[in-house]
C-alpha cells in the first residue's frame, strides 16, 4: 500500500535535511554609536512629548513641598519609597482594591530612557503592581545619573530573571481611540511627574 506524505511533511523534511550539524549561536546585538550629548535634557524633552513633566529637586523637603503644590487636595498619598512617608505605606496594602482611593502614588524608578522619556518599574519598586495604574496621579523619583541613552541599553539593564513583573512606563495614561480625541487617565494615572532626586 502506497503512503502519501503531506506537503507539510515534505517541506519540514527538506528543512531538517539542510540544518547544520553544529549549533549556531544567536546573533549579537551591536552597540550603536550615539552623539555624545547630555541625556537628561533629551529625556525631559521626550517625557514632555508623552505628557509627563520633569522637576529638579534637591532635597526630600523640596519633594514634599512640590508634591503638595501639584496636588493640594490630595487626601491619600500612597508611598513606596522610604524618602516620602505619605498617608499610607504601600507595604501595608494586602489587597490591590485598597488602592482604589489613592490620589497620589509615589514610587522610584530604577532608570529612565533618554530616547523615549520612559522609565522602568518592577514589582520590587511598586510593591503592589496596581499602585502604578490605580493612583490618580503618579510621582516618580529618578536619579538623573540613572538615565540610559536608548532601548538597546535599557534591555541590557532589564533583569526579568530577578523579578516577577516589570514594565516601561512613558507618560500618563492616554488614549485617542474615540473620535481621535486625546484623553488622559482613561486606563491609569492622569498625570506623571518625574522628580530628579539622586539616591541618598
Amino acid at each position: 500500500m502506497q503512503t502519501f506524505k503531506s506537503s507539510r511533511e515534505v517541506i519540514l523534511g527538506a528543512i531538517r535535511s539542510k540544518l547544520p550539524n553544529q549549533q549556531v549561536e544567536h546573533p549579537g546585538i551591536p552597540v550603536f554609536q550615539r552623539i555624545d550629548s547630555p541625556l537628561k535634557p533629551e529625556f525631559e524633552q521626550h517625557l514632555q512629548q508623552a505628557g509627563g513633566i520633569a522637576h529638579d529637586v534637591r532635597t526630600v523637603a523640596e519633594v514634599e513641598a512640590t508634591l503638595m503644590t501639584l496636588h493640594p487636595g490630595a487626601k491619600v498619598v500612597c508611598s513606596a519609597v522610604p524618602e516620602i512617608a505619605g498617608t499610607r505605606r504601600v507595604e501595608k496594602v494586602h489587597d490591590p482594591h485598597e488602592l482604589a482611593d489613592v490620589d497620589v502614588g509615589v514610587v522610584r524608578a530604577q532608570f529612565g530612557i533618554a530616547e523615549t522619556g520612559a522609565i522602568w518599574l518592577t514589582q520590587e519598586d511598586l510593591v503592589v503592581n496596581a499602585l502604578a495604574v490605580l493612583s490618580q496621579h503618579l510621582i516618580v523619583l529618578l536619579d538623573p545619573e540613572q538615565i540610559v541613552p536608548d532601548m538597546h541599553e535599557a534591555y541590557r539593564r532589564v533583569r526579568l530573571d530577578e523579578t516577577a513583573f516589570g514594565c516601561f512606563m512613558m507618560g500618563p495614561s492616554a488614549t485617542a481611540d474615540v473620535e481621535a480625541t486625546l484623553v488622559h487617565g482613561a486606563q491609569g494615572a492622569r498625570s506623571l511627574n518625574i522628580f530628579f532626586l539622586p539616591l541618598a
